[in-house]
């Protein structure tokens, strides 16, 4: 029995050894299916490939929208000359014959401008002027949708975040909408934190909010501590006047809270 397990052992140790083996196999393997192999490889090139080009192209629609974004805008921005008819030079437009003759053309066009260039951030920042034209033409309706895509789809660090969460709160406002509006100018409070971009103007807002649904004096609350903490700025002296407006309507101006007159770490 020692003799046959040796002889066995003898034949096994003679054996090819089982790398070699399915290294030759996979040689065998590798040559009959070389063509399917390098079809394979030229498709993972060719998906390489395709991924560049869509980057490419999706970066040319981006600049391609973009321009056409700002030509856009720049027509819209010709003047308004009421009652004067005037006779554009050659190549120009004609000035608009109204504010609402502007902005009804500022619907048109940059609906179907965000309808064309459809996904790209052109068409996203598009949606601020057309919902302030929307807002101006009494389409309320329209600009809290307007204003609500570019709320929910633009990059939470966009500066442009307190325009649309203003212009949202102002078309809900003018619907009547007070508590939807004044979260809206809570948001654009929070948005304000990122940048300096109306710094104050959404807290501002909260207490005109607050005036219309009758609790004045939370709103002199607010409004004081803007004026503390906003000082000499746009939003500190709207408060500075709104306060006095409340004062002589017999609401007791109240003391800033300590956190609205700690000025920030200048370290």
């Amino acid at each position: 029995m020692a003799e046959k397990s040796e002889k066995m052992t003898k034949q096994e140790l003679s054996a090819p050894d089982a790398f070699q083996l399915y290294g030759a196999e996979a040689s065998d393997w590798l040559m009959k299916r070389s063509q399917i192999i390098s079809t394979v490889a030229v498709v993972l090139v060719v998906g390489g490939l395709i991924a560049a080009l869509v980057q490419y192209f999706n970066n040319r629609s981006e600049e391609a929208a973009a321009k056409q974004l700002g030509q856009t805008l720049e027509s819209l921005e010709r003047p308004v000359v009421e009652g004067v008819p005037l006779q554009p030079a050659a190549g120009e437009l004609p000035p608009f014959k109204s504010e609402k003759e502007r902005d009804e053309t500022t619907v048109t066009e940059l609906t179907k401008f965000r309808t064309d260039h459809k996904g790209t951030d052109a068409a996203l920042t598009a949606a601020l002027p057309l919902g302030k034209a929307q807002y101006r033409l009494g389409n309320y309706d329209g600009a809290v949708a307007t204003f609500g895509e570019y709320t929910k789809d633009a990059p939470k660090s966009s500066p442009l975040l307190t325009a649309a969460y203003e212009g949202q709160g102002y078309a809900q406002e003018a619907k009547g909408q007070l508590d939807q509006a004044l979260e809206s100018f809570k948001q654009m409070s929070k948005a304000e934190a990122s940048g300096e971009f109306m710094q104050g103007m959404g807290q501002y807002h909260q207490a005109r909010i607050l005036v219309a649904q009758g609790k004045k004096d939370e709103a002199a609350q607010l409004l004081a501590d803007l004026k503390a903490s906003q000082g000499n700025a746009a939003a500190g002296r709207l408060a500075t006047e709104r306060l006095a407006v409340l004062a002589a309507q017999g609401v007791k101006v109240p003391e800033p809270t300590p956190a609205a007159t700690q000025k920030p770490d200048a370290g």
